[in-house]
């Protein structure tokens, strides 16, 4: 029901530790202009729709389930939105969810913690954000890892970036990490080439492409990531020194977590690496365009989780489409699964159950509204 591919001391501890609790989901939002480049992600089927994504995920994660939304969810060209895996969970499992605004286009259609923040620029300008932006992002992190902290079993931490894989891909070979094969998409198929030619750019733009013995690591976001990097590794550290944390996705979250060994590295500050981990999807971990389980070896310390929830038995297109490599991610969605498993032992089988239930109720209350 939970695999486990790299740190497996570790990781199984982890596991065991927090078997039958549950966690406090943290979604955090943020937007990049590099999201807005054509082809860059398939979470929107068109640049201006991308712009609305993480507040159409935001919205139906808050709210479930209604008769209409301010903000509908997208219309992917495959496959259907990630948020209907989250939001099966939460409801499931009565999950406690904290909805983080660090730095969107527009004004969210639900209440959310905002957090100060800006969107960032696109990447290939080499000035996502000013600095001093993403210092306060990282503080305000922290502050809330502390608070969440104190509320729950353990933390976990969504987001919701579209482009964020991109961003990722930046801030790890900023650090100084190989990523440029390795980097997964929400595409069925990532065009690598086409990632690193946006990346490149933005690298040597912000004179990063060869990457300097000591980098700030919030330099390096200000530079080329976006704002959800910089508060989610604000609150894993912090969370990390009470409780467990599991950073809820797969490339972007590896990317955090390599940004977190690197600040806490940088700074001095404490980090308790034994209670993070990566939980993702195994759609994340067997995209064959990319390489996850590479990717947590090389970066190092991290156990990376993935959950056995499977759609090939779906009946519906949209929920296979996953099978096929689409989408495979996002909001929190393995993440919450995973959490399913560790709370109630819930099998594949019943976990598809929960997700197609949820998607009947809103398909059929689509369809009413329309007829």
């Amino acid at each position: 029901m939970i695999y486990l591919y790299s740190q497996l001391q570790q990781g199984t501890n982890w596991l065991r530790r927090y078997a039958n609790h549950s966690p406090t989901l943290a979604c955090i939002l943020g937007f990049t202009a590099t999201a807005l480049i054509k082809n860059i992600s398939a979470a929107g089927s068109t640049p201006k729709e991308r712009e609305y994504t993480a507040i159409a995920d935001a919205e139906f994660l808050a709210s479930g389930i209604q008769s209409c939304y301010q903000r509908p969810l997208p219309i992917l060209t495959h496959g259907l939105s990630p948020t209907f895996i989250t939001r099966a969970m939460v409801e499931a499992l009565r999950l406690p969810v904290q909805i983080f605004n660090a730095g969107l286009l527009h004004q969210p259609s639900v209440a959310t913690i905002d957090l100060g923040g800006i969107p960032a620029n696109c990447l290939t300008t080499g000035r996502a954000m000013p600095l001093d932006t993403v210092r306060h992002l990282f503080d305000r992190g922290w502050q809330w890892g502390k608070k969440l902290a104190a509320t729950n079993d353990y933390v976990l931490i969504g987001e919701c970036v579209v482009g964020g894989t991109t961003t990722a891909m930046a801030v790890l070979t900023a650090l100084g990490i190989e990523a440029r094969q390795l980097v997964s998409s929400s595409l069925q198929k990532c065009d690598r080439d086409f990632k690193w030619s946006v990346v490149k750019t933005g690298l040597s733009a912000a004179d990063l492409l060869t990457a300097p013995n000591s980098v700030d690591p919030l330099a390096v976001i200000a530079a080329v990531g976006d704002p959800m990097q910089a508060v989610a590794a604000g609150m894993a550290i912090a969370a990390s020194q009470n409780t467990g944390v599991m950073l809820a996705g797969g490339t972007q979250m590896l990317a955090v977590y390599a940004s977190i060994q690197a600040i806490a590295s940088y700074y001095d500050l404490a980090m308790v690496a034994d209670n993070i981990v990566v939980g993702t999807t195994r759609w994340v971990v067997e995209d064959l365009t990319g390489d996850a389980i590479s990717l947590a070896k090389i970066i190092d310390g991290v156990p990376l989780l993935a959950t056995g929830l499977n759609f090939a038995t779906s009946k519906y297109p949209g929920f296979r489409a996953y099978e096929r490599g689409y989408v495979k991610e996002g909001v929190g969605a393995g993440g919450c699964a995973i959490a399913a498993h560790l709370k109630q032992s819930w099998t594949p089988t019943q976990l598809l159950t929960i997700v197609e239930t949820l998607f009947a109720r809103y398909q059929n209350l689509r369809m009413n509204a329309i007829g």
